[in-house]
């Protein structure tokens, strides 16, 4: 499933902490950026996105899902990434409910395959019990363990 794709890609990060939710999302980036399926310049599209219509990428308390527009500036391809950081980041310092510490980052230039990962994405966004885990991995393997519960 998506987090077997994400570990077989590599797209996955763990970072102890964030200066804040804008380094939050660089970080996030960084795995796609590796392979080139993104440019170093997406993160600042989708931090500009944030910085536009506020927070609403914090879906659920705890996990974020930073993305852009299909064939935004710096996508070379369709994928997401995850990163979990140990300490959350706030996107609102006066709403907790938008911290986040589990990132999925979507990119896009296929719309076929983007729909496919948003499907994939929402079988482990309502699941409790795996989102929980995920806000605790700290590595590749349990990535693995976890999409095993999927």
């Amino acid at each position: 499933m998506l987090l077997k794709e994400i570990y077989d890609n590599n797209h996955y990060v763990f970072h102890e902490s964030a200066e804040d939710w804008r380094e939050a999302i660089r970080l996030g980036c960084k795995p796609l950026e590796a392979d080139d399926t993104i440019e170093p310049e997406y993160a600042d599209v989708l931090i500009e996105v944030v910085e536009k219509h506020g927070p609403y990428i914090v879906l659920i308390p705890g996990v974020a899902m930073p993305h852009s527009t299909e064939n935004a500036e710096g996508a070379n391809g369709t994928a997401i990434g995850f990163m979990r950081l140990a300490k959350p980041v706030s996107f609102d310092e006066n709403d907790p409910s938008k911290d986040a510490q589990v990132f999925f980052t979507l990119v896009s230039t296929n719309p076929d395959e983007h729909m496919e990962n948003m499907q994939k994405l929402y079988t482990i966004l309502t699941n409790e019990e795996v989102v929980e885990k995920l806000k605790d991995c700290t590595s590749g393997e349990e990535l693995l363990e976890i999409d095993a519960l999927l």
